[in-house]
């Protein structure tokens, strides 16, 4: 590895290292209460080399959402050779293990609890992540429509389906009963529950896909499968 890669990793993993010590800052302090003092603190950085990094809170703030979103995203930006219905419960999981996570949670809440004084943090929100999120999931579903296997009329419709169908419900219980937070067993549920209706109604073989589904949700549920 020559100097320069080094150097070139030794950010990258900085930066991821400032990203998560945001998270958590954000998580307790909500984004109006969060300083730049605060993460420099957070990560063991003093506050010029935190600004070496990210100009802003602004910044920061999209940078994390933006990584929180990729994180999801991986699967569809990079789909397997596996197949579609492989990768739709791959990324329901990884959905799932990024939002439902305490800090993610935190977060949204102090978002909800801060947008009626000042919208604009609740437009920052929206913009880096679930808008990205968004677009992302209708990028995937139209491609499967191209390759004849989704059908539908609405790629945007079929996407907001998908996203609301695999998580709404529990997270909407997590989000404001904090001492009811579904585990993982509840998650899964709902998660292929939110699966079989996706499919039946947009799949272009939906006998199969199903089939292929009940395998997928069976073999993670008894530690065989992802």
């Amino acid at each position: 590895m020559t100097a320069l890669s080094r150097r070139a990793q030794n950010r990258i993993e900085r930066t991821q290292r400032i990203l998560d010590g945001a998270l958590r800052v954000f998580a307790e302090a909500g984004y109006s209460g969060t300083t730049m003092d605060a993460v420099a603190a957070a990560v063991g950085l003093s506050k010029p080399t935190l600004y070496q990094y990210f100009d802003s809170k602004e910044t920061l703030f999209q940078a994390m959402m933006l990584g929180q979103r990729d994180r999801m995203m991986t699967v569809f930006e990079h789909p397997s050779e596996a197949g579609m219905v492989h990768d739709l419960h791959a990324f329901a999981w990884d959905y799932a293990d990024g939002v439902m996570r305490p800090e993610m949670l935190s977060l949204a809440r102090l978002i909800i609890g801060e947008v009626q004084r000042f919208p604009e943090i609740g437009r920052a929100y929206q913009a880096s992540g679930p808008d990205r999120l968004l677009a992302g999931i209708i990028g995937y579903v139209s491609a499967q429509r191209d390759a004849g296997r989704l059908a539908f009329e609405d790629a945007e419709l079929a996407a907001q389906d998908l996203w609301g169908l695999i998580l709404s419900a529990p997270r909407t219980q997590a989000l404001y009963r904090p001492d009811a937070v579904p585990g993982r067993a509840e998650l899964a549920r709902y998660i292929l529950n939110g699966l079989r209706v996706f499919l039946r109604a947009y799949s272009t073989d939906p006998a199969r896909d199903l089939e292929q589904l009940e395998a997928l949700a069976s073999a993670r549920t008894t530690g065989t499968g992802t």
